[in-house]
């Protein structure tokens, strides 16, 4: 028996580490681990993440008792499950995904040294990326550290790749992995270990809608035109989707690429930021750009907290907390412009935010978060430039001139309950930033 581990990649179809288990021959029983390393350290029990993920394992279930076989689910300590999986199972070989992030890493080391013990193979493919930091290169060698020029080679890698491997039935590209043409490998035994319901798990469930695994053709036709106005639906919102590999992002690819290359270029973004992660794993705690890490942030806990709750007193800052704050999901342009407030205006470290992002985004992807905070606090790979300082308000009159998404998420705007003033206003806080941050970077280059 083998026994292939899902995480990052909640279905059968497309699924490159479960295309190998099964082709391979054995019997394959899939299994899943609600993972008690991560869930155990979660704020709140009321978590849409906990409960998107065990709806959509509840669904792979099922998925596969319609090939007449089954999931084995758990809930504990990856370690331990598999010191009880290799006793009680006695697997030939255990196949699954690569997962990127440091924990992740640490994880599946310590998982394969297990197995070592009784010589059973730990077999990993890539699947949520369409390339690995290896594989996009610079001629001279090296990672590139600026999207336009990683964006070319990306293009052009894809194109020789797709081109040498047209006449093979798999690829490791675009072409989808066609699994289930081996699903009678599947094990056809039911399982002892059903999918445990949140309660169980010691959850509650939410009230956040989860939007469909497909956009509308419409929206990716218009992507282009549509994607920087938070008040329209303008964008695929399929994010959590891609994170938690509900779907395959050599499909999303292969999508958009007959319908709009602007949406292309977000998702190129994606592995641009996943191969920073591979290549520099310490921007999860440091700034890529060592002189940024002397910055003398104020951290002022109540403007904070102001910032979080949607109290600024900027209304496109607000509206954006409060929709995060209300479902777990905030528009990419909006994401910028909060950012930008928090560690310009404000002078608040970009971990701060960064870390309030990760415990309330249903799409949180660690490469993509912190590669996001890095580029507004001007401290990462192709961030922009400390003196670049988003200006609310020419912001607010460019993307929600009619303050559309703003008078749905903070309704009171426009009252005598809404703040006459930010806590910080433009004026003072761009040229506060600009002095601290030149004067920081001056000394750290001359230290």
């Amino acid at each position: 028996m083998t026994l292939f581990w899902h995480r990052r990649d909640l279905r059968i179809s497309d699924n490159a580490g479960l295309y190998r288990a099964l082709k391979a021959g054995d019997p394959v029983q899939p299994i899943f681990i609600f993972d008690r390393n991560i869930l155990d350290k979660l704020p709140n029990k009321a978590d849409v993440r906990v409960e998107f993920i065990q709806r959509s394992v509840a669904e792979l279930a099922q998925a596969y008792r319609a090939y007449g076989s089954d999931l084995r689910a758990y809930y504990g300590k990856p370690v331990e499950i598999f010191r009880q999986l290799r006793d009680e199972l006695r697997p030939t070989a255990v196949y699954t995904n690569r997962d990127y992030e440091p924990y992740a890493i640490a994880r599946d080391l310590a998982v394969k040294e297990l197995l070592d013990e009784h010589d059973i193979p730990f077999r990993h493919f890539k699947d949520h990326v369409i390339f690995e930091s290896d594989e996009v290169q610079k001629k001279a060698g090296g990672a590139y550290t600026v999207y336009s020029p990683y964006m070319r080679r990306w293009r052009a890698t894809l194109e020789t790749r797709m081109s040498r491997h047209e006449n093979e039935p798999v690829s490791f590209y675009l072409k989808p992995y066609p699994t289930e043409k081996y699903a009678a490998n599947l094990l056809q035994e039911p399982s002892p270990h059903p999918v445990p319901t949140l309660a169980e798990m010691g959850f509650e469930p939410t009230a956040i809608e989860i939007p469909p695994r497909e956009a509308p053709e419409e929206v990716i036709e218009h992507y282009d035109k549509t994607r920087d106005f938070p008040g329209t639906e303008g964008t695929s919102r399929i994010s959590h989707h891609l994170r938690h590999g509900t779907v395959s992002i050599r499909a999303k690819v292969r999508r958009a690429m007959k319908l709009n290359d602007t949406f292309v270029k977000e998702l190129i973004w994606r592995d641009f930021y996943s191969n920073i992660l591979q290549e520099f794993p310490w921007v999860v705690d440091r700034s890529y750009r060592s002189e940024y890490d002397n910055i003398p942030w104020i951290n002022d806990e109540e403007q904070f907290a102001a910032w979080c709750e949607g109290r600024t007193g900027v209304p496109i800052v607000d509206a954006g907390m409060r929709q995060l704050n209300a479902i777990g999901w905030m528009h990419n342009r909006v994401r910028m412009i909060t950012a930008s407030y928090l560690t310009k205006h404000l002078l608040i470290d970009w971990r701060w935010g960064e870390g309030y992002f990760a415990d309330k985004l249903l799409d949180y992807e660690l490469a993509s978060n912190n590669g996001g905070w890095q580029w507004a606090a001007g401290s990462g790979v192709d961030a922009q430039p400390y003196f670049r300082i988003f200006n609310y308000e020419s912001q607010q009159r460019k993307f929600d001139k009619d303050y559309r998404y703003v008078k749905r998420w903070v309704p009171e705007y426009g009252t005598e309950n809404y703040p006459a003033r930010p806590i910080v206003e433009h004026k003072f806080g761009r040229e506060r930033a600009l002095r601290v941050y030149k004067e920081a970077l001056r000394e750290a280059r001359n230290a």
